[in-house]
C-alpha cells in the first residue's frame, strides 16, 4: 500500500506589484493576497524604491529583490508563511 500522499505544486503568481509598504499577488482570477512588507527584515528596511524594484522568477514561483537578497516563495506568502527563501532552492 501506497502510504505517500501526492505533493500539490506551488502556487505561482501571475503578476505582482508593491502599493504603499505592501507587496500584493495576483495569483489567477479570482484569488490576490498581499502581506506587509514588515514581514521580512529585508523589505522592511528597504527604501520604497528598492521595495517596489519586485520582480517574478521561476515562473511565477518566487518573487525575488535582487539588489536587497530577498527572495520569497509565493506559495508560502499566499499560505502565510512568512520565512526567507535561500536562492539555491530556486537556482
Amino acid at each position: 500500500m501506497d502510504t505517500m500522499k501526492p505533493v500539490a505544486p506551488l502556487l505561482a503568481a501571475l503578476r505582482c506589484w508593491v502599493q504603499g509598504r505592501r507587496i500584493y499577488l495576483e495569483i489567477n482570477a479570482r484569488r490576490s493576497v498581499s502581506f506587509p512588507a514588515s514581514k521580512y527584515n529585508a523589505l522592511a528596511l528597504a527604501a520604497q524604491a528598492e521595495l517596489e524594484q519586485i520582480e517574478l522568477y521561476d515562473g511565477g514561483r518566487y518573487l525575488r529583490w535582487a539588489h536587497l537578497d530577498e527572495q520569497i516563495c509565493v506559495d508560502d506568502a499566499a499560505n502565510n508563511r512568512f520565512v526567507h527563501t535561500p536562492k539555491t532552492v530556486a537556482g
